[in-house]
Order: C-alpha cells, then sequence, then structure tokens
C-alpha cells in the first residue's frame, strides 16, 4: 500500500526525518522515544529513498510543539515544502510535527498543493487524497485534544495541591525548605539579619531606591540564592540592585502566607503574526489561594499592605496617576498631599525666581485640558507650608519625649544590625579562608600544579578577609556604629522638647520635615476665595479626623507699592503748572514720601503720571498749537516742525514744563499749506537747489 503511494517523484525529492520532544528533561531521560525517531532514517531507505536525499532534522529536540515560533527546523520544514523541495516528510506520530490545530493544518493544506507524502508509524498518507487529509485531520485533532488533557490534569494536581499549601515552588531568599519539607527561615544567621535588616530600612526610608542606596552607602552585600545547575542551592552574594529591592517588598512570602496564582500567562500576537507569551501580575483579589499563618514570617500582613500602598503612592507615571510620590528634598513640604477644591486633582510643585529657589503650588489640569484659559489654583507654598506647621507641632507635643525615647531605640537597634552585617560578613570570610587553607594542607606537595592553584586561592581568602577588616574601619570612622553615648541621648532628649527649634535649625532638611508630615497628614484640600482673598485648607488626619483652617492671601508686590488717591490728586495738581523734576522736588518738600518709603524722584513721577493718565504738559491757551499739532495740521512729520522752529520759519516759546507753545499766524498759514502741496520729488529738488546755491 506504501508503494502505491509513493511514486518516483517523491523519490527524487528530499525525505525529512522530523524529531521533536517536549522537554529537554524528557530527551535526557526519555531516551527510547528518540531513539525510534532516528530509527525513522532507516525506514526511509526501506521505502526506496537514497541515503543522500535523506536530512534528519533534529534542532527542534527539547521544544514544545504548541507553536511554531520557536521551532526553526519546523520552519525549515514548512519553507521547503512550500517550494516543492520534499517528497516526504516522516515522523514518529502527528503530535512530534504539531500540538497546534492551526500550525498541522498548515503544514497538511501545503502537503496537499506541493504533492508531498506524510508518513508515521502507522503507514503513509497523501494529503491530496481525501480520505487521507480527514484522517490527518482527525489525527492532529487528537494531538491537541491530548495536550489539552495533559494540561488539565498537571494544573488541577498543581491547584488541589495548592489549596493545601504542599505546592513546592522556588523560595524567595531567607526562606528554605527543612527535611519534611516545611517551609522554615534559612539556617544562615547572617541571610536571616540582612533580610529583617532590609525591612526595617525600608519603613524608615519608606521607597525601595532609598532602600537600595542604603545597602551600597552602607556596603552591605544581599543575598541570591541559585536553582539549577552545579550552583543550585548556593547562596550568592552580590549588590543591592532597585529591581531585587522592589520584588522583596512585593513578595507576600515575607508575612507568613502561602500564595498561588499571583501570576498569569497572558498570549499576544504581535504585528508580524507571532504568537508571544508572557507572565503577568495579577489583583490580589484574583489570587487562587492565600493561606495565612502558614510558616514563619519576616514581616506582618497589615505591614506588608502598608508597603505595598507606599509603593504605589511613590510611583509617578501611568496614566492618571493623582497620588502623593515619595518625599524628596525640595522645600514645598506638603508636594503630593494638598488637592484641588475645583477639579480634585492633585497640586504640583513650580521651582521660580532666582534659579528657582521659591516654590509655589500650582493645578494647571484643567489648563492642559482646553477647559479653561487659566491655573484652578496657584499660590506660594511658604503661605500653605507655615499654616500646617504650628498644626503639626500641636499634635506631636504630647508625645515629643515619647517619640525621642523610642527613636533612640530604633537607633540603636539599628547600629546593632548594621554592626552585625559586618561582623558576620567577616566571620564568613575567615571562614572560607580557612576551607581553603584545609584544602591547601590535604593536597600532595608532589602535585604542584593544583598545590599552587589552592596556594593562590588561600592568598586571595586571607587578601579578601583583610579588605573587609578595612572597609569595617573605614565605615565606624565615616559613619560610627557605636551605640549613643548618653550626652547624645540627653541631647536628643532635649531637642525633643525644643521641636520647633530643631525644626527650623538650618542642619535640618526638608526630606525629614515631609516624611513627618506624611506621618500625620493624609491630604489637604485647598479652596480659594475671591473675596475676601483668603485660602480655606481642608485637613484630613491620618485616623480620619477632619479639619479647616482659613488663611489670608498676602498681596502681591505690585498691589503693595499702590499709592493713596491723595498722593496722585497732589501729583495731578502739580502737573498742571510743574515738569516731573519739580513735582519730585515739591513732593520731597512737603515730606511726601513713595510707597516704600523712599523720596520721590523724576522717573518715580513720570511712570506714576502714565500709570494714572495724568497730561504730561498743562493746557495751552487758545491759538497755541504743540509740535505734534502742527505736524498733524500740514501733514508733515513732527522732525520737519522741530526743522522749521530751529531755522525761524516757526515761532515759539518754550513754556516751564518744557513743551512749545507755536502760534501760526495768516500768512504763515498759506505759506506751510502751499509748501506741504508740493509734491515729495519737488521738494527734494528745491532742497538740492538751495544747497547748491549756498
Amino acid at each position: 500500500m506504501h508503494q502505491s503511494k509513493i511514486q518516483p517523484v517523491h523519490l527524487n525529492r528530499k525525505a525529512y526525518v522530523y524529531l521533536r520532544q517536549s522537554t529537554m528533561g524528557q530527551v535526557r531521560l526519555n531516551r527510547e522515544s528518540t531513539e525510534r525517531q532516528y530509527a525513522l532514517k532507516e525506514r526511509a531507505l526501506a521505502l526506496g529513498w537514497s541515503e543522500s536525499l535523506i536530512e534528519v532534522l533534529d534542532g527542534d529536540l527539547g521544544l514544545s510543539g504548541a507553536e511554531s515560533t520557536a521551532r526553526k527546523d519546523f520552519q525549515l520544514l514548512v519553507s521547503d515544502v512550500s517550494m516543492g523541495k520534499v517528497g516526504a516528510i516522516l515522523a514518529l506520530e502527528a503530535s512530534r510535527l504539531s500540538r497546534s490545530s492551526a500550525d498541522w493544518s498548515r503544514l497538511v493544506e501545503l502537503c496537499a498543493f506541493s504533492g508531498v507524502l506524510i508518513i508515521d508509524e502507522d503507514g503513509c498518507y497523501d494529503p491530496s487524497d481525501f480520505n487521507d487529509q480527514l484522517l490527518l485531520g482527525l489525527k492532529g485533532t487528537m494531538s491537541q485534544a491530548e495536550l489539552h488533557f495533559i494540561r488539565s490534569r498537571l494544573a488541577g494536581g498543581k491547584q488541589n495541591k495548592a489549596k493545601k499549601g504542599e505546592l513546592r515552588f522556588p523560595l524567595p531568599i531567607g526562606y528554605c525548605y527543612d527535611d519534611f519539607g516545611q517551609i522554615v527561615f534559612d539556617h544562615d544567621e547572617q541571610v536571616r539579619e540582612v533580610i529583617e535588616l532590609f525591612f526595617q530600612v525600608f519603613a524608615n526610608k519608606r521607597s525601595a531606591y532609598g532602600v537600595t542606596r542604603y545597602f551600597g552607602e552602607q556596603q552591605i552585600d544581599f543575598p541570591k540564592r541559585a536553582y539549577g545547575g552545579i550552583w543550585n542551592g548556593k547562596i550568592i552574594w552580590g549588590k543591592l540592585t532597585y529591581g531585587r529591592a522592589i520584588t522583596l517588598l512585593k513578595n507576600p512570602s515575607y508575612t507568613g502566607a502561602y500564595v498561588y496564582g499571583r501570576y498569569k500567562v497572558e498570549k499576544s500576537l504581535s504585528v508580524d503574526g507571532t504568537l508571544s507569551s508572557r507572565l503577568k501580575l495579577q489583583p490580589r483579589d484574583k489570587w487562587e489561594v492565600i493561606i495565612q499563618d502558614h510558616h514563619s514570617s519576616y514581616i506582618s500582613w497589615q505591614t506588608y499592605l502598608t508597603n505595598q500602598d507606599i509603593l504605589q503612592k511613590n510611583q509617578t507615571n501611568g496614566a492618571g496617576t493623582v497620588v502623593t510620590s515619595a518625599a524628596r528634598e525640595g522645600k514645598a513640604l506638603l508636594h503630593g498631599l494638598l488637592i484641588c477644591s475645583k477639579c480634585g486633582r492633585r497640586l504640583t510643585v513650580r521651582y521660580t525666581g532666582n534659579g528657582g529657589l521659591w516654590p509655589q503650588y500650582e493645578c494647571n489640569w484643567r489648563k492642559k485640558e482646553g477647559l479653561t484659559g487659566r491655573s484652578c489654583l496657584n499660590t506660594r507654598a511658604d503661605i500653605v507650608d507655615n499654616a500646617i506647621i504650628p498644626l503639626i507641632f500641636e499634635a506631636l507635643e504630647p508625645q515629643q519625649l515619647e517619640i525621642a525615647l523610642m527613636s533612640l531605640d530604633k537607633i540603636e537597634a539599628h547600629y546593632a544590625k548594621v554592626d552585625k552585617q559586618w561582623q558576620l560578613t567577616l566571620e564568613r570570610a575567615d571562614y572560607e579562608a580557612q576551607i581553603a587553607q584545609r584544602r591547601f594542607e590535604e593536597v600532595d606537595p608532589a602535585n604542584r600544579l593544583v598545590a599552587a592553584t589552592l596556594e593562590n586561592r588561600w592568598e586571595q581568602a586571607l587578601l579578601k578577609v583583610q579588605q573587609i577588616k578595612e572597609a569595617r574601619l573605614q565605615q565606624r570612622q565615616t559613619q560610627p556604629l557605636n551605640q549613643m553615648s548618653e550626652t547624645d541621648k540627653a541631647d536628643l532628649l532635649r531637642l525633643a522638647e525644643h521641636l520647633p527649634q530643631l525644626w527650623n535649625a538650618e542642619q535640618t532638611q526638608s526630606k525629614p520635615k515631609k516624611q513627618i508630615i506624611r506621618l500625620l497628614v493624609e491630604d489637604v484640600t485647598v479652596e480659594r476665595l475671591a473675596q475676601p482673598r483668603q485660602l480655606v485648607l481642608h485637613i484630613r488626619w491620618k485616623g480620619g479626623k477632619l479639619e479647616s483652617l482659613t488663611i489670608p492671601i498676602p498681596l502681591k508686590q505690585a498691589d503693595r507699592v499702590r499709592y493713596p488717591d491723595k498722593t496722585i490728586h497732589k501729583i495731578r495738581e502739580l502737573a498742571k503748572t510743574l515738569h516731573d523734576r519739580n513735582i519730585a522736588d515739591t513732593l520731597n518738600q512737603l515730606d511726601i514720601k513713595s510707597s516704600s518709603g523712599k523720596p520721590f524722584t523724576s522717573s518715580m513721577v513720570k511712570w506714576l503720571r502714565y500709570k494714572h493718565d495724568i497730561p504730561v504738559c498743562p493746557t495751552h491757551r487758545q491759538g497755541e498749537l504743540t509740535v505734534k499739532q502742527v505736524a498733524q495740521q500740514y501733514g508733515v512729520s513732527t522732525h520737519i516742525v522741530y526743522y522749521w522752529l530751529e531755522t525761524g520759519i516757526l515761532q515759539a516759546q518754550k513754556s516751564h514744563c518744557g513743551t512749545y507753545q507755536i502760534v501760526i499766524s495768516e500768512s504763515k498759514h498759506q505759506e506751510l499749506t502751499a509748501w506741504a502741496q508740493v509734491p515729495r520729488t519737488e521738494k527734494i529738488r528745491q532742497a538740492r537747489l538751495g544747497q547748491s546755491q549756498r
């Protein structure tokens, strides 16, 4: 039957033997299946193909057949089939070629179009024949269904075991499995201590970047456990990165909870048509299994939830982000806590003046959205900050000494934690140096190559111990890690009794002030009143207590330099007969000061006349004209009028305020009118003629 389907046209083309197994574990352990697939080459020889036309495709061993994106040999097979280079495809079964109905159907359709045979353990099939095509379709469907059943059984078993808290998975650093399969604290004391220090530092810094920076400044290494390979289970020490800090803070295992279903595989189709899968973190309410108090914990569940809120508030990117950010440097103490009463958005901070020294709060959301042409709210930061600070002092006043005593305990415990990390690091280095020494002493002295290598490792271990000792000594000199002295404790308690002085000290930075405010205040809604000019602060304290505070809005600089009506009226009267300089002298003689308390100058008087529309010169008598009026009457420029005055064509008197008073007779009027009617070119010719005659 096979020979009836195999024609010379097939034997003159290539015969591809396709091999595939789903995982590398199957390749290593299920060797019988691999041998059976390689044996298909002998079958191709028996069916009549020459050895030169038989090609074995084994590059997809260890790859899943659920998709063809990563299977290069399968892509090569499909490509050659479409170009008519293949006579037959040999596979152990349909599932070896594909576990996807789409890939399988496309391959069968291409084989039918190109006249390619498909040969498996059961027989030889011609896809161009309807019956064979139907049978191949059934085999592909059964292969995909088989994969579905396998996945369902495995997923069901995992879920059932996870509901009992018995499903094992790689544990985060700080935990390990004991001999009975229970989750316990890591046996390494240094690992446990550094995890506890990590969460303590985050409680103080309240940002993942702050923790990363602290570990870098203190030169404290952070552990991670290797999985797989010869390093499986070994703890590797290195620098703490920001990504690792985020991972630890978001892991609920440190609360003693057993969690399953935090991540879910999501598939997406790219532009080029390839199917890709990725793990996506699921919301907390969609986790399949949460078992509280499953094992020992480093932090409580409530602390974990608080940490998640802090991380979310620290996030500043993303659409619709209207939450507070982490406390950073800058003079604006309420950054991220103020809410606009008009649009409900958080107020932002803008630093202006002298290179950005003066902060101001503003809400520009409605302006950016084109809903209005101006900001919802704009106010100086010091006005709002100075109004909130006294309330902070009042809230802390009954607890100042208690807070100071708690701070003493925390500082001493923190110093002890850091110092212990250095001590444990030194002990680990000493232990590694002792191991290197024992290995060197146990080696046969005659084996010089091995002895030299072990001696070099021993020297490197001793050098590492010496480097750690020097680094610890340098750290103690720059940042003392010993406990606070009695003098330091007395100073701290004294400062707690005088919190305002400590708050306003030049050495106190803005960042700790913001952290204190964030511990007490949830948010502040700012409302601006036009009449009278006031700001109303609606304060929402931690715990839900509400309080409102009304503060006046100081006058702007332009408002503060306003002059009383009496002074403006006096300048208006004096301007009728006096020049600016004379007006300033008169005001100074009358002991009338400017708005800033300084004597008047001519420039001040000139600016006031311009602002209040006070005429620059007194009113002319009937028949007297100004230079501008003459220029307008005869249609010439003011420069021509000044030329007439200088050359004597016009006669005028100068008033006491410096303006010309021009009187034009009837004969002069007719002369100027006739001159103004002469064309411009003729005027230029006459002027040149007059110059030549002179």
